[in-house]
């Protein structure tokens, strides 16, 4: 076999594991003999449409079987998925299209209308509609119709037209499997190259660090263009040989029912689902006792919300990590949640973690600095974005994660700050920068700063501190209103703040620790 990425990876489980269920989507399971059968066919259906080795095909859609055979068959040809966040505005969505280059996009026929105008403007040549259970499909034309954009045809047709015949691509671990956007503190989204080396290291560290099995069973919570859903909940579980249930929606009484019903063993989330579930009306009376391994990011755990958890002799794993590390840099074991509470954990078995002080070198214990990452599972490189690589390494390897933090003398770190200025709100990043650019579009915007406040939900949201031009006039419905449609809705601001004029450095920049101070309660 030439393939030794992460396409092959079905055809190896297959031997090991065909009659099994890999997927359970809704009231269809699909064994992993199935589920490899179909991902041969759409490989062949995606070559007939011109996708070859280094192209890119992208993905927008919930949760569903289609976006694991999209994602595997691109790895059978060697091709790259772009997958796309479905909570994006058009124009957000359009860029990520002119940027990365696809060619293909395979999208929900739920989210038709949002897949129609993601393509506008950019050189994607087919569309694949899959049939999700949309109420009104859209017109499809046949392969090689005359039609104004992409050729749109149906996904389960474009299936069946072809033989599942092998297809051998010559794929190693340095070629590119997936490119992930990941808005900068410029205010441009950046595309982090992962490598099918990047994701067969992560997967290592997270079995290797979970203790995962074949018996275990996964219940995907979170959308699968998250990398932590992606790249944590998915993909170890199928090298494993485990099942994975896709769920395309968060509704916490029916993830209550999921668990006693599958058995289910582990759960990834964020703080504010897990909060969902401790809260619900079913919790109580829920039988969770399959679970086993719970883990959370994107920020701290409330300590409400990891008693609830332990009174039901249920602990937590705390991750921490980005984009850019695949997405794990440490893990919390749960054997020291409560002594090392606040802790983002050890480094990952196959990774480094490290602090620099201002000057460059390696802070002692207890010293806050950036922390820096080594290792496999770290990407190389942005798509077409050479500045932005050669500003996010230093020795040759180590990735500058942008965020602060120190580890103490037994090694485990705890993350102080962020340097990028980023916000976290219910598990999505949100860069102030790009909310700030926005924003400054609107003649009756003089400046701007973009803060993160606590919100008892979410865990933050992001508030617009804002000056006006002399005799202009806006309010805060009003910017909001501007802002919809062109940002994703979570990016878009709770609350705005009308000042005068902003604290400001010798040098003129926003003070905006001083705007937290008194604007972030």
């Amino acid at each position: 076999m030439d393939n030794n990425g992460v396409g092959s990876w079905l055809r190896r489980r297959v031997a090991k594991s065909g009659p099994k269920t890999a997927i359970i989507s809704g009231s269809t399971a699909i064994s992993y003999a199935e589920l490899a059968e179909r991902t041969e066919r759409l490989a062949q259906a995606l070559r007939r449409r011109g996708v070859a080795k280094g192209d890119r095909v992208a993905y927008v859609g919930e949760n569903h079987p289609s976006f694991v055979e999209t994602f595997f068959a691109c790895g059978l040809l060697g091709a790259i998925i772009v997958p796309l966040n479905t909570r994006l505005a058009p124009p957000e969505l359009q860029f990520q299209m002119q940027d990365s280059g696809a060619r293909l996009l395979v999208g929900s026929a739920a989210l038709e209308q949002l897949a129609a105008a993601a393509v506008q403007s950019t050189g994607v040549q087919y569309r694949l509609v899959v049939d999700d259970g949309a109420a009104a499909g859209p017109v499809v034309a046949p392969l090689g119709a005359t039609q104004v954009g992409p050729v749109v045809e149906r996904y389960e047709a474009a299936l069946d037209a072809v033989p599942a015949d092998r297809i051998e691509v010559a794929v190693t671990l340095v070629d590119g499997a997936m490119i992930l956007y990941t808005s900068g503190t410029t205010g441009r989204p950046k595309g982090a190259l992962l490598t099918h080396g990047n994701l067969t290291w992560n997967c290592i560290n997270v079995i290797v660090d979970m203790d995962l099995n074949r018996n275990d069973v996964s219940l995907l919570i979170s959308p699968l263009f998250h990398v932590a859903s992606l790249d944590m909940g998915l993909l170890p579980m199928i090298l494993k040989g485990a099942t994975v249930i896709l769920e395309p929606k968060f509704d916490a009484g029916r993830v209550l029912s999921l668990i006693a019903e599958h058995r289910v063993t582990t759960l990834n989330g964020v703080p504010t689902t897990f909060q969902m579930l401790a809260e619900h009306p079913d919790w109580q009376t829920s039988d969770l006792s399959s679970l086993d391994k719970l883990t959370c990011g994107g920020s701290a755990m409330p300590r409400r919300v990891l008693d609830a958890y332990e009174d039901r002799g249920i602990g937590f794993t705390s991750c921490y990590g980005m984009t850019e590390t695949a997405p794990g840099a440490t893990m919390l074991p749960v054997w020291r949640s409560r002594d090392k509470a606040g802790s983002a954990g050890l480094p990952h078995f196959f990774t480094d973690v490290r602090i620099a002080d201002p000057l460059g070198a390696v802070a002692p214990a207890g010293e806050i600095g950036e922390i820096q990452i080594s290792g496999p599972n770290v990407i190389k490189e942005y798509w077409n974005r050479t500045d932005a690589t050669l500003d996010s390494y230093v020795d040759g390897s180590w990735f500058r994660s942008g965020d602060m933090g120190y580890r103490d003398d037994e090694g485990f770190l705890f993350v102080s700050d962020r340097l990028k200025d980023m916000i976290i709100s219910g598990g999505e990043n949100i860069y102030a920068a790009e909310v700030e650019a926005a924003i400054a579009e609107l003649d009756a915007v003089s400046g701007v700063a973009v803060i993160g406040v606590p919100d008892e939900k979410w865990g933050e949201v992001p508030r617009a501190i804002v000056t006006l031009r002399e005799g202009a006039s806006l309010t805060e419905a009003q910017l909001q209103g501007f802002l919809d449609g062109k940002l994703a809705r979570y990016k878009i601001p709770k609350s705005v703040v009308f000042v005068q004029e902003f604290p400001r450095t010798a040098s003129g920049k926003i003070r905006k620790v001083e705007l937290r101070k008194q604007y972030a309660g």
